[in-house]
Formats: C-alpha cells, structure tokens, sequence
C-alpha cells in the first residue's frame, strides 16, 4: 500500500488523469474535465475605432457632471507642509488621494518610489495573466462607474470584449491604473521613497529621499498605502534565507526570468504566485521546475468543490466586507486563523498554465527539511531524498512586523499590537497574529498602553498589516469596498480638530439683522 505521506511528484498527464478519475456530486469526469480546458488570457483586444476619442470625450462628459472639485475647506495648521501624505501610487493610493480630494481635502499629496507606470506590482512583481478577482469587482472608482475599469475596456474595445473575458488581464488592469491616474488629475510623486517617521508634535515628519536626494516635510496625517511588502517585507523561510543570494529569490523581487533558460529550478509553496513563477521560468525556457507543496492537495478556483462545513449566516457577503472590523475581536481572531490553517486556493488558469508542460513536476505531501550548496547548486533534503536545483524561488508569502520596516522603526515599539489587546483561548494561540498591528476604525495605528504616542493615530494603515483588523487582504482589488471608510475617517479627524468653538458661540449668539423689505413690502398686510 502506498504511504499517503511519502513524497509524490505530479506531472502535467498525472494531473489531467486524477482529475478524470474523480466524481463529487454530480459532476462526473466529463463535466470535471470540461472544467480544466486551457483558459485562454487574451489581454488587450483590438481597439475599435475611435476608441480612444470616444473614452476621452465619454470621461471628460461625466467628470462635468460629477461637478467640481470641492474647495480645499481644512484649516491650515502651523508648520504642516502636507495635510495628508500617501505613500504609494498604486490602485490604493490613487483612489484615497482621489477620494479626499473629493473630499474637500486639499494639500494631499502623493509618494512613490517606483516610475512613472510602473507603481505597484503589476509590471514588475506579479506573473499571472488575469486577475485573479472577478472582472466586476469595483476598483478605485469610488462609486463612479464611469471612472471604472468595466467602462475603460469596453469603450475601447467593445462591450463583446469585455463580455468574452474570463477576467481582466494584468497587463490591461496597469493600463488601467495610469489612464484613471491621469484622466483624476492625481499627481504622484515618482521615485520618493519614505526613509524614517519621526514625532514632531501634533505633526509628522517625514525623510524623504528623491533620486538620492533627501529632504524633511511635515504632514497631519500619513496613510501606507504600500501594498504587501510594506507590513514587514517578503515571508522567506530560514531554510531558504541561508542560502547563497546568487541562489535564489523571493517571488516578490522575482529573478531574470530568461536567466533561467536550460535551468533546474525549485519554487517553494503552492500558491498563486508559486504557479504563476514556475509557468514564467518554463515560458522562458527553464529545463525542468520542481515545485513543492506540503500539503497533500491543490485547493483551486473553478472546478466543483467538495463539501465542507456550512459557513456562518454572517460570512460571505461581498458587499458587506468593510463591516469586518465591527465582529467581535474573537471572531476576527479566529478568521485569521482560518486563512492561515487553509490550503490557498489557485485559480484554475494558473494551474493549467503549468501543468501544459511535461518539464512541470508538483509535489505533494513534499516539506523541505533542510538545504545545502554544493558544486554551486542548491541541495534540499524533501522526504529523506536529495533534489538538485540551479536556482530555488521561495513563493513563501509576506510578513506582517512593522518592526521589519525601516521607516516605522522609531515608532514601531509604541504601536498597539493585537497580543497587547487580545489574548486567544488555550489552542488558538498564534505568534504572527499578535504581530498584526490592532487598527482602529479608521485603519489608524492607536498608540501602546504605557506610551505617549497619539500621534500614532495620525498615521492610516492601508496595507497587509490591517487583514486581521479587517478580515480582507488590505491593498488588494477586493480591499477597495474600505476605500470610502478611510476617506471619511481622515475627513471627519481633520474637520474635527479643525472646529472654532468660539467662533461657532459667536455666530450662534449674533443677532439676526433684519433684511431690506422691499421684495416684500407690498404684500404685508396692515390688518
């Protein structure tokens, strides 16, 4: 009998034949295979004609009628160079600068250490082909529909295009984000990147570095607006960590992909991006790729789904996500929980994009217990066997420890965390959680018990840290449903600090001067 334990590779036929052998439900093999046909990633289509004309005359249409930008009505404050500051010009940050701005909120500005177009990790980091959300999600519109990404494509493109799509191709999605930057007038700064925090006060002072350059401005309020990496950088396990740089990498700085070509190369987990890595290195020529789960299957999107424990009444709803943060602390607890004892689902397209190859190896059941160098290549010891690579990358995830991030670490030793706030029942401890920063209600840090740090609350955490606070991967597609949330919380601290409380005693208490008669005159009767 074979041991379900023991270490087994699965190539691409291996996999198509236990999909074909399996039956849930009353989906059968043929439904299943039906299932795993190869999806097709079209990304952009031709553009019909006058595309582009029509989409720039359809949006300035619409930004006239959505009226003006209100006026800039917060107070200025002594010495605040900036009323908010944005660090990142990614889909987060140019919706919260675009938000507030509609807001009535001026002197916001934006930071990004990337170029111009290449914010975020659309076209650098990330290798899939599509999205791996719904094409109808909503994104950073803000309830603008025509400022949407479903308007965007099909005014290029047609309504047909955007029908025959599966989901948004990536490359169309960062395509997207530089037209909405441009047709909102957001300006971002490029190539500015946040070096340190300091406490000034009421105040914020941040050291700024530009092209090399540095220099010190002074905000109210800062949202990390900072995507993954910026919660406590890339998840690399120390088995990997210890090896030869040259070696290897983590999927969030990926290799030269086309250095790969005729190499053997080892990917570490079994997610998305584990997948989309190994599909890249084998597109550019890689000789074989190894990759490793140690689980014991592949959780993925889009074939039947075997039954499981029926969810609460209160799970689930979509459009209701942003409420996360209002369930109790035990609830929220034990969903972070969840997401970290459950198999990662892949979408189903990134599956078939590897497995189309026959120098595809998965294996299941398959923990590294320990890694070496030798004759220049890495060793790992999988189920008391050696496997061989020219180049490992560790698709391992992301931290969350603000004390990982260079810029927070003045601050980090005063932030309130949730092992400060919440303490687990007996089995339901978990040492990264209680890393995860305990948010407030508007994504602010809260200062640490013991501490004089108000001013954390003048900093908004919009990036990976808030998942446990928020129940949702915070700077993901799906987080923009809590972009409307973090608005009107910086709003509402800024138009409250700002209140005149004598000048509203004096305008309450002021007489009221009787106007000129004569629109009216005529008509008063003298009975």
């Amino acid at each position: 009998m074979t041991d379900p334990k023991r270490a087994q590779p699965l190539d691409r036929r291996g996999f198509f034949r236990g999909a074909a052998s399996l039956s849930i439900g009353s989906f059968g093999a043929t439904a299943l295979l039906s299932q795993l046909q190869p999806s097709v990633a079209r990304g952009s289509e031709v553009e019909i004609e006058g595309g582009t004309t029509q989409l720039d005359a359809q949006t300035q249409r619409v930004l006239r009628w959505a009226g003006k930008d209100p006026a800039d009505w917060v107070r200025p404050h002594p010495g605040a160079d900036h009323n908010v500051v944005i660090v990142g010009g990614g889909q987060s940050g140019l919706a919260i600068a675009y938000g507030l701005r509609r807001k009535g909120v001026g002197r916001v500005d934006v930071i990004e250490q990337a170029t111009p177009g290449e914010a975020g990790i659309w076209r650098k980091v990330a290798r899939m082909r599509q999205l791996r959300t719904p094409k109808t999600l909503i994104g950073p519109e803000l309830g603008n529909s025509s400022l949407g990404v479903r308007a965007w494509y099909e005014t290029l493109h047609g309504p047909a295009a955007f029908d025959r799509l599966d989901r948004i191709s990536r490359v169309d999605w960062a395509d997207y984000l530089v037209w909405f930057e441009q047709i909102t007038g957001t300006k971002v700064r490029y190539r500015t990147r946040l070096v340190d925090i300091e406490p000034a006060g009421d105040l914020l002072r941040l050291h700024l570095e530009t092209d090399g350059a540095r220099r010190t401005e002074t905000t109210r309020k800062l949202v990390l607006a900072n995507g993954y990496a910026g919660a406590g950088g890339p998840n690399v396990p120390e088995i990997v960590g210890k090896l030869p740089t040259k070696l290897w990498t983590h999927t969030a700085t990926p290799p030269r992909f086309e250095a790969l070509a005729g190499k053997v190369v080892g990917v570490l987990g079994a997610g998305s991006s584990a997948f989309d890595a190994a599909a890249t290195a084998l597109e550019h020529g890689a000789s074989e790729v190894h990759l490793y789960s140690r689980r014991s299957f592949i959780d993925y999107q889009g074939g039947p789904q075997p039954t499981s424990a029926s969810p609460p009444p209160d799970r689930g709803i979509a459009n209701l996500n942003e409420l996360f943060y209002e369930l109790p602390d035990e609830v929220r607890w034990r969903g972070h929980l969840q997401r970290r004892r459950r198999v990662a689902s892949v979408p189903l397209d990134s599956i078939e994009r590897a497995v189309a190859f026959k120098n595809f190896h998965l294996h299941l059941n398959s923990g590294w217990t320990e890694t070496s160098v030798a004759g220049g290549k890495v060793v790992a010891m999988v189920g008391g066997k050696k496997h061989r690579f020219d180049h490992v990358i560790a698709a391992t995830g992301y931290a969350v420890d603000l004390s990982a991030q260079p810029e927070l670490a003045r601050i980090h030793d005063s932030i309130l965390l949730w092992a400060d706030r919440y303490q687990p029942p007996a089995g339901e401890q978990d040492a990264a959680g209680g890393k995860a920063p305990y948010l407030g209600a508007g994504f602010e840090f809260q200062p640490r018990p013991g501490t004089d740090a108000n001013y954390a609350r003048n900093i908004h955490c919009f990036n990976l840290a808030a998942q446990l606070s928020y129940g949702m991967p915070v700077g993901d597609i799906p987080s923009s449903v809590a972009h409307p949330r973090l608005i009107a919380a910086i709003a509402r601290d800024l138009f409250v600090d700002g209140v005149d409380v004598a000048a509203h005693k004096r305008f309450s208490e002021a007489p009221q001067t009787a106007p000129d008669p004569t629109p009216y005159q005529k008509s008063v009767s003298q009975a």
